[in-house]
């Protein structure tokens, strides 16, 4: 798919989990600091500590982040957010058996939760285990109370056309986009999806959700117009489209396969 989608993946699966982390401070009275035996001081350090090490991660600092998140872990060690940061911490570095058993660890403290789920699905895809990430995708959204529905949908639609399920891919990515039709990633992937399966002028509806807005489009939803705009037989399209994009990302990659004319690519 594109670049721009692994690295709005990998923000979506930083936030699960993180919300109303800020402000968790451990506190002193009179300058003495509480004992260290106290439950709820640990589990405030803790969450200090993983709210620095979210941070890092999302700053690509992912070492910085593992440090931090151990501190978590040392403070309070049945935290199941700790261990669900702690995999993408390791996935990031690429120790793919220390990320697995992060992420395996906090299910077992968390069954339910739907963020370790989505994060643990992706992981999967990206190893292309298909099955068993369509097993975490399905089980996340299956939860009741779950309230990320569209950014697992749009995890568990990539992951679908990764695997070539274009007819599948279609069906979930447009659940998503109806949850969050304003979601450029959304659009573009639910685009690719539908150029690949021939559906031209839906795959043109989609993209140009996204290129008649300067401050969403990009190289990649550019040079995805000038595909369907060839598929589609319209030279005047894929010029302009072509033109803009030499002008506005004359160094990108997608410059140099239009100028190649490599559209298969």
């Amino acid at each position: 798919m594109t670049r721009l989608l692994a690295l709005v993946m990998l923000a979506l699966s930083l936030a699960a989990g993180l919300a109303g982390l800020a402000g968790c401070v451990s506190t002193t009275t009179g300058g003495t600091p509480r004992a260290e035996a106290d439950p709820a001081d640990g589990e405030k350090r803790a969450r200090v500590r993983l709210e620095l090490a979210g941070l890092y991660l999302g700053r690509g600092q992912a070492e910085t982040a593992l440090g931090e998140v151990e501190r978590a872990i040392a403070a309070k060690p049945d935290m199941p957010e700790a261990y669900n940061l702690r995999g993408l911490a390791y996935a990031t570095l690429g120790d793919l058996q220390r990320a697995e058993q992060s992420f395996l660890r906090a299910l077992q403290l968390a069954p339910g939760n739907g963020d370790v789920m989505h994060n643990y699905g992706w992981f999967l895809c990206q190893q292309r285990r298909w099955p068993d990430a369509e097993a975490q995708f399905t089980a996340a959204l299956a939860l009741p109370q779950y309230r990320d529905r569209m950014r697992t949908l749009l995890a568990q639609g990539v992951c679908q056309a990764r695997a070539g399920r274009w007819a599948e891919a279609e069906r979930t990515l447009s659940r998503s986009y109806e949850l969050d039709p304003s979601n450029p990633v959304t659009a573009y992937n639910l685009s690719e999806v539908l150029m690949r399966r021939g559906e031209l002028e839906r795959a043109r509806f989609y993209i140009a959700r996204i290129n008649s807005q300067p401050e969403l489009s990009s190289a990649q939803s550019l040079w995805l117009a000038v595909r369907i705009e060839r598929r589609l037989g319209n030279l005047q399209g894929v010029q302009d489209f072509g033109r803009k994009l030499q002008e506005r990302y004359p160094e990108s990659n997608e410059v140099l396969l239009y100028e190649r004319g490599r559209f298969d690519d």
